[in-house]
């Protein structure tokens, strides 16, 4: 006898009701609500990200083809096609937010404290990401004449590869806008490519005790302070300590120009940072560290429905991008609590059709190709019938 409830419904119990109660009063997300709960959106837009569907009509007709499954999961029956698009368009996207921070911070308690890297804070990462959209159909995301676009701005925490921080924009809004907006302990290391360049930023960030590396340009108008000399074996060319600036303007810190032959490129890599401590050698490491946001946003947009929407409106996309990084942070919780080594698009692929079985989900996780284990007989789960002779 299976005493275990739904897979689908284990994923779900990584969020306390309590907890989700709570935000759904803070963000007052249930205003003038009739009957058609947060909860009950949250797990249709969550289906909708673990089970691959592409539009309301599957999501609605995939619930409501496992009517007998949904009740354990606080789910009475499945919603319409008009009440989800209508919760999507009117309910505050923040609820989402709220849940995905919660989520972010009970996986890195999961990570472990090693580091490839000698710091006393983190490795971060900050990139954007484009998602393409029709203009006629989002007017209010409006990016060239003919094509309509948001932007996913991204800080990568590398110890565990999580998502620390995301910024949703229309794709207008420029990288470095939403950079300056941000905030980093000091120690923090943060690296970034040539689309955050700004002189001042720079300055900042250095004034803040944030180091960071990033690449120059080509065209960038500098004076070299001095020369250091470079491992006589490797890939670095050329080690100086620079200052930017023209004849009108100088900047004030002094920076780290660093030169590294890399086979692939008909030039060299041209790099700079504030941290003058560094060997050159582990700055270059630190900037091929860059690529995990590429292979972040790869696995977002192949995995996950972040490419085609089941809403037009602004909110209605948020909330649906959301759900895709709280989704793309369950896959990944689950991977570490999983002694199988996973990888993200075979556990994407198999958990879809794992959802509504009726399985205990650390042994599908540990052993995912061994079948469960066989329940008893009916007949030896009765229980013994007392037999009394008459007098």
């Amino acid at each position: 006898m299976n005493r275990v409830c739904s897979i689908f419904s284990q994923i779900l119990h990584l969020f306390p009701r309590l907890e989700f109660e709570q935000l759904v009063r803070q963000h007052r997300a249930e205003r003038h609500a009739r009957g058609f709960t947060c909860w009950g959106q949250f797990i249709a837009m969550l289906f909708c990200q673990l089970g691959q569907a592409h539009s309301l009509r599957e999501i609605c007709g995939g619930l409501a083809s496992c009517e007998g499954k949904l009740r354990h999961l606080g789910l009475p029956e499945a919603p319409k096609r008009s009440t989800l698009a209508y919760a999507n368009e009117h309910r505050p996207w923040e609820l989402f937010q709220a849940l995905f921070q919660h989520l972010y911070q009970r996986c890195q308690s999961l990570v472990g404290a090693q580091r490839r890297f000698r710091f006393r804070y983190r490795l971060l990462s900050l990139d954007s990401t484009m998602i393409d959209l029709c203009a006629s159909l989002y007017d209010w995301a409006t990016y060239k004449r003919t094509k309509g676009a948001v932007k996913l701005h991204l800080l990568l925490d590398h110890q565990g590869y999580l998502p620390q921080l995301v910024v949703i924009t229309p794709g207008k809004v420029q990288e470095i806008e939403v950079a300056r907006r941000l905030r980093f302990q000091p120690g923090t290391m943060l690296v970034f490519d040539r689309a955050y360049v700004d002189y001042a930023w720079f300055e900042h960030l250095t004034g803040q005790g944030v180091f960071f590396v990033t690449r120059l340009r080509s065209d960038a108008h500098y004076r070299v302070e001095e020369e250091r000399p470079v491992p006589p074996r490797g890939s670095i060319l050329r080690d100086q300590i620079i200052r930017l600036g023209s004849h009108w303007y100088r900047q004030p810190s002094l920076l780290r120009r660093i030169e590294v032959h890399v086979p692939e490129w008909e030039g060299p890599l041209v790099l700079l940072t504030n941290h003058l401590g560094l060997g050159p050698t582990t700055v270059a490491r630190l900037y091929r560290e860059r690529w995990q946001v590429e292979v972040f946003f790869r696995a977002l947009k192949q995995n996950l429905r972040v490419k085609s929407f089941v809403g037009t409106s602004a909110n209605a996309l948020k909330i649906q991008i959301w759900t895709a990084l709280i989704a793309l942070l369950l896959l990944k919780y689950l991977q570490l609590i999983a002694s199988f080594g996973w990888s993200l698009s075979n556990l994407v692929a198999l958990l879809r059709h794992q959802l509504f079985v009726h399985r205990d989900l650390r042994a599908w996780l540990d052993q995912p190709f061994h079948p469960p284990p066989e329940s008893l007989p009916a007949a030896a789960l009765q229980l013994p019938l007392l037999v009394t002779a008459e007098a």
